[in-house]
């Protein structure tokens, strides 16, 4: 063989090793390539930040959970707070039960007209409440607040005076409005002001206004000096001396 053969030979196989180590190259460029999409991962990494949202998610629902935890610390600190003042709630209204259980007791009982009795209650000066009781129902109640307090109770009067004193009596009623001469030789004047609103004036003998009761939704009494009266939330007044 020729050396001119030969040096063409090399040549060609020289081309031929250079051609299959570009295309080696280019296959591991490829190759590099096909993996660098995948090993950056920039769409992975945002799809784990995605999943990474859904991970702060979690941390985040981790922190919320925290919260949550601490949110059910509070709440179960502030339940055994709340059941602490529930308690010492209960003791203080037990304390006022007991205090109103010992108050329950009556200072004294009065046999009234229609059979029934007036328990009366001191609640403190000048402060009574009277119930009428009937076969161990309390059938109404009168209370002194600055004043006498009365009560119409189907005919039968009923006054409680501010220091205690309860006085009963059956019938006498006068229909108001108008003006009734009544027990004492008391001139009484009756006037309608609204639905169940009925104002007495007690005239005196120059015919200045001596007292007044006013029964607005609740029936009134008065002690006009030892001359009791009543006036019903429907204009009824009876009196008694």
């Amino acid at each position: 063989m020729s050396s001119t053969t030969v040096r063409t030979a090399r040549r060609r196989t020289l081309r031929v090793a250079a051609a299959a180590l570009t295309a080696a190259a280019a296959l591991g460029l490829t190759a590099c390539s096909g993996s660098d999409p995948a090993g950056v991962k920039p769409v992975g990494h945002t799809a784990a930040a995605g999943a990474g949202g859904a991970g702060f998610a979690v941390e985040s629902g981790g922190t919320g959970s925290s919260a949550a935890a601490q949110g059910s610390v509070s709440r179960a600190d502030s339940g055994a707070k709340g059941e602490a003042k529930a308690g010492a709630a209960g003791k203080r209204t037990g304390g006022s039960h007991d205090a109103t259980a010992g108050a329950a007791s009556p200072t004294r009982t009065q046999p009234l007209p229609d059979g029934s009795k007036a328990e009366i209650h001191k609640l403190g000066a000048q402060h009574y409440r009277a119930e009428i009781v009937n076969r161990g129902s309390v059938l109404a109640t009168l209370e002194t607040k600055g004043g006498d307090a009365g009560l119409d109770a189907n005919d039968m009067f009923v006054v409680l005076t501010l220091d205690g004193q309860v006085h009963a009596w059956m019938g006498g009623g006068h229909q108001g409005p108008g003006t009734f001469k009544v027990a004492g030789g008391w001139t009484v004047k009756v006037k309608k002001l609204g639905e169940l609103h009925y104002r007495a004036d007690v005239i005196g003998n120059e015919g200045s206004v001596d007292g007044t009761l006013e029964a607005k939704g609740h029936d009134a009494g008065l002690d006009a000096n030892g001359v009791y009266l009543v006036l019903s939330n429907g204009g009824v007044l009876s009196a008694h001396a």
